[in-house]
């Protein structure tokens, strides 16, 4: 039997966000063939259900959003929703040519679920846009038309996008990327933004932004992007991708004010599989830790050649889901 990492009284501590190993044998969840993607897939657990927002990007590109679900004994079985894809481009504004990157999460203001996502219009930067639902996870409808994340200052004029969340007492805090060229290398730095749990759309952004440009190690040296944001006990902490000019890799900190970022000395903490031909083997984004049946699970984006899809690994040690809020 192996002992807890933590306890309702206990920090989570770095080697927890290390800990976790590729399930399904290496597989991918989520998977299309080539050249399509199937990416950016966040979860959250209602009842005895994992539902899933995945998103696929076809060719020409175009992002579109999908719903999934499986029982929380078997993140595995997975059963599509036969609505797929249950979001797609608006036909005029700021998302009319993709919708992604989605994260969903329940409100407790209002007992309504919501989820920030990440839109791209003809011709515009990247922005973060809001859907809502009543409890049925396969239906959203948008908040309003336009951006609640504009893409507004140099550090993102290309882009106010991929959003996470986490909810402590009446504040929702918000991690995003802030993309300041076309570029998926270069000037991509963390930006965080508040919302009043009243209305998940009044975003007030952070004056410090960007707070976080990367450790200064050489593995992410380069550009971090694609933040997802979980509350503890004590800190908040932050999975990033981190790039040094030529693999992707997943990094952990974490913060107490989103001013000082302490970084796990065990990182990068998630790395490319040195197995070969595998589909994260060229590079991984995007984790993100939930619970099921008290064991922790971490989705990611894993990278072959060209294409990303989705990856599930499991935490080898046995954890509390009461550790985080």
């Amino acid at each position: 039997m192996t002992e807890p990492y933590v306890t309702e009284e206990t920090a989570i501590p770095f080697e927890f966000f290390a800990s976790f190993e590729r399930a399904n044998e290496g597989k991918p969840l989520f998977a299309l063939d080539p050249p399509g993607w199937a990416a950016a897939t966040h979860a959250i657990v209602v009842g005895s259900s994992i539902h899933y927002i995945w998103c696929e990007r076809s060719y020409p590109p175009r992002w579109l959003i999908n719903h999934a679900t499986a029982p929380v004994t078997d993140p595995l079985a997975i059963t599509q929703d036969p609505r797929n894809p249950i979001v797609g481009p608006s036909e005029q504004g700021f998302d009319d040519q993709g919708v992604e990157y989605p994260f969903p999460f329940l409100n407790p203001a209002d007992g309504r679920y919501y989820m920030y996502y990440r839109g791209k219009g003809e011709g515009t930067p990247e922005q973060t846009g809001l859907l809502v639902s009543d409890g049925d996870l396969g239906s959203w409808t948008r908040v309003q038309s336009t951006p609640v994340i504009a893409a507004e200052h140099a550090h993102e004029a290309d882009g106010s996008t991929h959003p996470s969340v986490a909810i402590d007492g009446e504040t929702i805090h918000i991690i995003y990327t802030g993309k300041a060229t076309r570029s998926y290398h270069d000037g991509l730095t963390l930006c965080h933004a508040t919302a009043p749990v009243t209305n998940p759309a009044e975003v007030t952004k952070d004056p410090a932004n960007p707070v976080f440009t990367g450790t200064g190690q050489d593995w992410d040296h380069r550009a971090v992007r694609e933040t997802e944001l979980l509350k503890g006990s004590q800190y908040y902490h932050t999975l990033y991708g981190g790039f040094d000019g030529e693999v992707w890799r997943i990094g952990h900190v974490r913060t107490r004010d989103f001013r000082t970022f302490e970084p796990n000395p065990f990182n990068p903490v998630f790395t490319p599989s040195d197995q070969p031909g595998a589909f994260d083997g060229d590079g991984v984004l995007t984790a993100q830790i939930f619970w099921a049946s008290d064991t922790a699970y971490m989705l990611y984006a894993g990278k072959k050649g060209q294409e990303w899809q989705t990856g599930l690994a499991r935490s080898r040690g046995t954890v509390s889901s009461s550790a985080y809020q």
